[in-house]
């Protein structure tokens, strides 16, 4: 099971856009890197298509697992992520708060 998940509201803990929070929109496990909606974004040239226009477009780039921390459901701060088994499921808790993470 992972600790960071599609859907997840995570807290950017190093790097240019350090303190600020987004979902993610994509996550690559054998990469170790997740794609967060508003983060890390870069500025890609793109050739003309038949269904877009050529020119300069920002979109997200993708970022480390490790500079990443899930947001704590209760007050959105950064916390650790540890499991408990829930009856006869695997469930993500939050080490900050103990609360159970959705998903």
């Amino acid at each position: 099971m992972q600790k960071i998940r599609k859907g997840d509201s995570v807290v950017v803990i190093t790097g240019k856009d350090k303190g600020r929070t987004g979902e993610v929109l994509q996550v690559m496990p054998k990469d170790d890197r997740a794609i967060v909606r508003g983060i890390n974004m870069v500025k890609r040239h793109q050739r003309q298509t038949q269904t877009q226009e050529a020119g300069i477009i920002t979109k997200e780039a993708s970022i480390h697992l490790s500079n990443l921390a899930l947001a704590d459901p209760k007050d959105g701060k950064a916390t650790r992520v540890g499991f408990k088994i829930d009856g006869d499921k695997k469930v993500r808790v939050a080490k900050r708060s103990g609360d159970t993470i959705n998903g």
